[in-house]
């Protein structure tokens, strides 16, 4: 085997190694996560769709009044 094929498959036995090491110590993490319930999962994505729906209304009405006020003062 020549050096640099012995260096290559070095290489990937630790990159290999180093993702078995993340994949466990991710694992470990998700442990210690503190879940929500499922209502409050609920509650917060309607909350998320509401918020998200009411600042895409807001900023259509803007851009609708600055299209108007641009148009009568172009054409």
């Amino acid at each position: 085997m020549t050096p640099g094929r012995a260096f290559f498959n070095t290489k990937i036995i630790i990159y290999t190694m180093n993702i078995a090491h993340y994949i466990r110590e991710t694992k470990n993490e998700l442990r210690h996560v503190s879940w929500p319930s499922r209502t409050q999962a609920i509650w917060y994505t309607v909350l998320v769709i509401v918020i998200s729906i009411a600042i895409a209304l807001y900023l259509g009405l803007f851009d609708l009044i600055f299209t108007e006020m641009l148009a009568k003062f172009v054409l």
